[in-house]
């Protein structure tokens, strides 16, 4: 039975978890997005009462 010979399925965990550890992050942390959004201004727009005509 196949299940019970660690040596395989370990292999297979070991080489999975260097492909996460050490592949992986550098190809996720290298993304650039392509719309990076711009810097508002910090300043507060002016309010301006608003014009009731009916009051």
């Amino acid at each position: 039975m196949p299940q019970l010979n660690p040596a395989p399925w370990f292999a297979i965990l070991i080489f999975s978890w260097l492909v996460f550890l050490i592949i992986l992050p550098p190809k996720i942390l290298a993304h650039i997005f392509p719309n990076d959004p711009s810097p508002q201004s910090t300043e507060n727009p002016q309010a301006e009462p608003w014009n009731w005509p009916w009051f």
